[in-house]
C-alpha cells in the first residue's frame, strides 16, 4: 500500500521473503506475550504502530533503521493483535480461528503465486482500493450513531475481505512488474503484512456475525 523506489529495478525476494517470514516470526511473539500487556497499554501501543508507519516512508533510505523500525512494527501489532484474537477465540473457538488463519494463508499465498506468475499488472486497482479503504474506516464511525443490521455488518466484512484480496494484487503486482531494491523492503514487508492481517481479520469478522445469525 506503499510507494516503492524505481530507480534501480531490482528482485531480491530471497530477502524479501526471508525478512517477511522472521517478521512474521516477530509478530508471533508479540500475540504470545500480549496476553500479560495491560488493557491501558492498547491504545497508546496502536497509536505507535500508526507512528511506526507514517516515520518508515521517511526513513527508507536508511536501511538498517528501516529494519529496526519494522520489527519493532510488527512485534507491537502482534501485542495489540492478541487481544482481537482472544475475543474472537471465546466466541468461536480456537479451532475456527485456527481455520481462519489457514484459510488467510492459503488465499493470500495462492494470490502472491498468481501475480508474481501470471506478471499481470494490477497498479489500476489503486484509486478503487484506496476509496474501499477509506470507506471501510468511516463506516464504522458511522455506526457509533447509527447501528447497522447484521446483513449490514457481513456486507461490511465481505467488503473488507475483496478490498484486501485486491490490495494483495495490487501490492504483489508491483513487486512483479516494477521491481524493487533492497531499501524497499522493510516497507514492502509491513505493506503485504497489512493485507494478510487486515484479510485474516476480517474473514474473522465475517465468519463471527455468521456464527451470530
Amino acid at each position: 500500500m506503499q510507494e516503492f523506489t524505481t530507480g534501480t529495478l531490482r528482485k531480491p525476494y530471497s530477502k524479501l521473503f526471508g525478512a517477511f517470514f522472521s517478521g512474521l516470526l516477530a509478530s508471533a511473539a508479540g500475540v504470545y506475550l500480549g496476553q500479560y500487556l495491560p488493557k491501558a497499554l492498547t491504545m497508546p501501543l496502536w497509536i505507535a504502530e500508526l507512528i511506526l508507519i507514517f516515520a518508515m516512508m521517511f526513513v527508507r533510505k536508511h536501511q538498517s533503521i528501516g529494519y529496526l523500525m519494522m520489527y519493532a512494527f510488527m512485534f507491537i501489532s502482534g501485542l495489540t493483535l492478541y487481544s482481537v484474537l482472544s475475543i474472537y477465540t471465546g466466541m468461536l473457538g480456537t479451532t475456527v480461528v485456527f481455520q481462519a488463519f489457514a484459510v488467510t494463508t492459503v488465499a493470500f499465498g495462492g494470490i502472491a503465486v498468481y501475480t508474481m506468475v501470471s506478471k499481470r499488472d494490477f497498479s489500476f486497482l489503486g484509486g478503487f482500493l484506496f476509496l474501499g479503504l477509506i470507506a471501510l474506516v468511516i463506516i464504522p464511525i458511522v455506526g457509533i450513531f447509527v447501528p447497522f443490521s447484521s446483513t449490514t455488518m457481513m456486507i461490511y466484512s465481505g467488503m473488507g475481505i475483496l478490498i484486501f484480496i485486491g490490495y494483495t494484487l495490487f501490492d504483489f503486482s508491483r513487486l512483479t512488474v516494477h521491481g524493487f531494491t533492497d531499501q524497499d523492503i522493510p516497507m514492502i514487508v509491513v505493506s503485504i503484512y497489512l493485507d494478510f492481517i487486515n484479510l485474516f481479520l476480517y474473514i474473522l469478522q465475517f465468519i463471527g456475525i455468521g456464527s451470530k445469525n
